[in-house]
C-alpha cells in the first residue's frame, strides 16, 4: 500500500533531468483515400503541433506532478533549438541549461498521424558524441546543479548528447553528493550506468543486457539478477509492457512484481518517461523504491490510455489509488497552474460555468458537447451565497462543495473550480481558457467573459440544448409534491 501523503509531498520534489533533448512534431489529418500514383495513404492535412520530446518530456512528467526541474540537455544552433527553448520555458518550475553545439542539428521526431494513428515517424537528428568541450560544458552544468536537487535522471536516448565518459561523470557526482541516480538506457550493454540506484530496461534492451528473454515472472528475475551481478547498481527495474514490472533490488529479499495496470491502452509514446520521471520524484520526496515504483506503474497506466505524449497529474494518480473523483476540485490559483501545464503541452482547455444544481440529463449532455470540442474541460461553479443572490434564498439545494464534487466525479469534467462572483468574468481572466462554451439559449447577448477570451485569440461556441430538462422546474415540482 503506497503513503497516503506520497502524491502531495510530489510538489516538493526537486529532480535534476540529464539527457537527449528533442523535439516532438505532430502533423494531424485523416486518410480518406489511396494516392493514384503509388498505393500509400493520402493524408489531409488538419493541424502541427509540437511538444518539448526525449528529456523534456520526463522534465514535463515531473512538472506535471507539481515538482521543480533542472534540465540539462544539448541543441544544435537552428531554428528547432529556438523552438525547443520556447515551448521548455512556459513552465514555470522549470530551471533550463541547454547546451548549442554549432556542428550538430537539434534533434526533430515529426510523427504524422490519421486521427491518433501513426502513418510515419521521420527523424532529423545527428547521433555523434559530442566533442569532449561541449561534453565537458554539459557535465559542468550537471555538476553545478546537483546542490540545487535531491534526484537525478539520466535520460539517455542515444542521441549523442551523453556518451559513457559523461553519464560515468554525471553518476560519479551525483553518488558523492548524495543523490538518488535513476538511469533510462538505451545502450547496447548497461556497463556505463554503473553506480546508479535503479535502471529501468524493457524487455528488448533487457535481452541485450543479459541475454535473456523476460517472457515471465521467472525469466525476469532471473534476467534482473544477472544484470545484477553484470553492473554495480543497487537496482533493476524491468518495464514488461503488458507484463508489468519487476524490480530486483542487491539488497536482496523477495522480487517485486507489479501488474499492469487494467487501462486501455491508447498509445505508449512517453510511457517509460512517465516510469522514470514518477521514480525520480517519489524518490526525491522520500519514498522507499518500492513505493515509488508502485506509483510509476499506476503513473504508466494513465498515459497510455490517453492519446500522444502524456502526462499524469496529482488528482488522476490520486483517483487511480482509490480517492474520490472529488479531488478534481481545485483552487483557482490552481487551476491556472494546471491549465497553464496543459496549453504548454498543445492541448486546447475549454471552459464551461453554471450553478449545476441537481444535476439533470439537460447538464449531463451540454457537458458531454463540450468536452468533446477540446483537450480538457474545466468547470466553474457558482459558490452558495452568488447562487442566493441570482436565484433567491431557497437555492442552492445542494451546497458549493456537494455540486461540485458531483460535477468532478463526471468523466468529461477534468477540473472543477468554486467561484463568489455572480458572473465567472474574474474567473476566465485568471484561467484564460481557449473556448468558452455555453448554451444555444444564450446566443446573441453578452457572454461574461467572451470578450476577454476573444481578445487573447481564443474563440466562444454555442452548445446545443437538450429540451425538457430545467433545474428550476425540477425544484419546483419536487416541493409541490412535498407540500
Amino acid at each position: 500500500m503506497i503513503d497516503a501523503t506520497l502524491i502531495d509531498r510530489l510538489a516538493d520534489a526537486e529532480v535534476l533531468v540529464a539527457g537527449d533533448v528533442l523535439l516532438d512534431r505532430f502533423i494531424e489529418g485523416r486518410v480518406t483515400r489511396i494516392s493514384r500514383e503509388a498505393p500509400v495513404p493520402v493524408l489531409k492535412f488538419g493541424r502541427t503541433h509540437v511538444h518539448p520530446g526525449g528529456a523534456c518530456n520526463v522534465a514535463a512528467n515531473i512538472l506535471a506532478t507539481g515538482g521543480a526541474v533542472t534540465l540539462v540537455g544539448l541543441t544544435g544552433v537552428d531554428e528547432p533549438a529556438n523552438e525547443l527553448a520556447a515551448l521548455c520555458r512556459r513552465f514555470e518550475r522549470l530551471t533550463l541549461h541547454l547546451i548549442a553545439d554549432p556542428s550538430r542539428q537539434t534533434t526533430v521526431k515529426t510523427r504524422y498521424l490519421s486521427g491518433w494513428q501513426q502513418l510515419l515517424c521521420i527523424d532529423a537528428e545527428d547521433t555523434a558524441p559530442a566533442a569532449p568541450p561541449i561534453r565537458d560544458a554539459l557535465v559542468a552544468a550537471v555538476i553545478a546543479a546537483m546542490a540545487t536537487v535531491k534526484a537525478v535522471v539520466v535520460s539517455d536516448y542515444a542521441r549523442g548528447a551523453l556518451d559513457e565518459i559523461s553519464i560515468a561523470a554525471v553518476i560519479q557526482a551525483a553518488r558523492r553528493a548524495g543523490k538518488p541516480v535513476v538511469a533510462d538506457p538505451r545502450r547496447e550493454s548497461a556497463a556505463p550506468f554503473a553506480g546508479a540506484t535503479v535502471i529501468t530496461p524493457n524487455i528488448e534492451e533487457m535481452i541485450a543486457f543479459s541475454g535473456i528473454r523476460a517472457d515471465s515472472d521467472e525469466a525476469a528475475v532471473a534476467a534482473c539478477r544477472r544484470l545484477l551481478e553484470m553492473t554495480a547498481v543497487d537496482a533493476v527495474l524491468l518495464t514488461r509492457g503488458a507484463g508489468g514490472m519487476t524490480l530486483v533490488e542487491r539488497a536482496g529479499g523477495t522480487a517485486l512484481h507489479v501488474p499492469a495496470e487494467t487501462h486501455r491502452v491508447f498509445d505508449v509514446t512517453g510511457a517509460g518517461d512517465t516510469v522514470v520521471a514518477t521514480i525520480a520524484s517519489a524518490l526525491a520526496a522520500g519514498a522507499s523504491l518500492t513505493d515509488a515504483v508502485r506509483l510509476a506503474n499506476t503513473a504508466a497506466g494513465i498515459v497510455v490510455a490517453k492519446p500522444g505524449t502524456a502526462t499524469a497529474h496529482p488528482q488522476e494518480l490520486a483517483q487511480a489509488l482509490g480517492a474520490p473523483r472529488g479531488d478534481g476540485v481545485t483552487t483557482r490559483a490552481e487551476a491556472a497552474d494546471q491549465i497553464g501545464l496543459w496549453r504548454s503541452l498543445g492541448l486546447k482547455v475549454g471552459f464551461t460555468n453554471g450553478v449545476f444544481d441537481l444535476l439533470h440529463r439537460g447538464h449531463l449532455h451540454s457537458l458531454e458537447q463540450a468536452r468533446r470540442r477540446c483537450d480538457r474541460l474545466v468547470v466553474g461553479v457558482n459558490a452558495d451565497a452568488s447562487v442566493r443572490r441570482l436565484k433567491g434564498p431557497g437555492r442552492p439545494v445542494q451546497d458549493e462543495t456537494a455540486r461540485a464534487a458531483v460535477l468532478a466525479a463526471l468523466r468529461v469534467v477534468d477540473l472543477v473550480v468554486v467561484f463568489s462572483e455572480d458572473t465567472p468574468d474574474e474567473l476566465i481572466q485568471a484561467l484564460k481558457p481557449d473556448l468558452l462554451l455555453k448554451g444555444a439559449d444564450y446566443a446573441g447577448s453578452e457572454i461574461p467573459g467572451g470578450a476577454f477570451v476573444k481578445a487573447n485569440g481564443g474563440a466562444v461556441e454555442f452548445l446545443p440544448l437538450l429540451e425538457g430538462y430545467s433545474t428550476s422546474r425540477t425544484v419546483a415540482r419536487v416541493r409541490d409534491g412535498a407540500t
